[in-house]
């Protein structure tokens, strides 16, 4: 994958190869082999079930790698030792609405609970919980619980509570599935500011919908599509596997 504006390959922030991946009899990832490169907002898109939510979880650290190699900040995500040190530099978001959230805990709790467990001292969570809910418009929603807000509303707690540490990958799983329009345009807009103001930042993204997508004019984006193939003949299953498509200006 080439950044064109700056006409040169750049570093990989993440790669799989010959990734398998079974749950029982069903087989969720067959073979992957994919780059993904640094500084840069890369989709996976693709219908449900193809295996997008599973990967990510590899990707995170979520899930134990069954075949094949996994490498994220450079290093290799079996290795106990190398996740101990990267875990803490990413963020993941996973699929469902809120599901980083205590949803009895208000806003201002959840967010000062994730700024504890980085170790910021008091001065440095008001800091960032201020600038992060300034920059989402979640300010005046500090004392509210997390399961009191609606649909929409839930991405931008849960986003703050991804980004509070400054992770160097951010990892977001379906990130607007389920809200309305006028939300998920927002939510990109959002993401689209924050990455210009954190522009080292790797962003992994997987939709199931092409109109979920954000404008190019928003950042520099490699969208990578990904589709079911079947082989056809006496088997009785058929195995999920990944055919790439990417974007010619990627």
């Amino acid at each position: 994958m080439i950044d064109q504006a700056q006409g040169e390959s750049l570093p990989g922030v993440a790669s799989v190869k010959d990734v398998v991946l079974t749950y029982g009899k069903i087989q969720a990832l067959a073979g992957v082999t994919l780059e993904i490169p640094a500084g840069r907002m890369v989709g996976l898109i693709g219908p449900d079930g193809v295996g997008k939510s599973s990967l990510l979880s590899l990707l995170a650290g979520a899930r134990a790698i069954q075949q094949g190699q996994v490498s994220v900040l450079g290093g290799d995500m079996r290795q106990v030792s190398h996740r101990n040190r990267v875990c803490p530099r990413i963020a993941y978001m996973p699929q469902g609405l809120g599901k980083n959230l205590y949803p009895t805990l208000s806003v201002e709790e959840n967010l000062q609970f994730f700024a504890r467990l980085f170790g910021h001292d008091a001065a440095e969570r008001r800091r960032r919980i201020d600038d992060l809910t300034r920059s989402t418009g979640l300010f005046s929603f500090l004392t509210r619980p997390a399961g009191k807000l609606s649909g929409g509303m839930k991405q931008k707690p849960g986003l703050c509570c991804a980004l509070i540490h400054d992770p160097d990958l951010l990892i977001l799983d379906e990130p607007t599935t389920g809200v309305d329009p006028l939300a998920r345009a927002q939510f990109w807009d959002l993401i689209g500011s924050i990455r210009q103001q954190r522009t080292g930042m790797s962003v992994i993204v997987a939709t199931a919908y092409m109109e979920n997508l954000p404008s190019a004019s928003i950042l520099p984006t490699c969208w990578t599509v990904f589709r079911k193939a079947c082989r056809w003949g006496s088997a009785s299953v058929c195995p999920w596997r990944w055919r790439r498509f990417t974007a010619p200006s990627c």
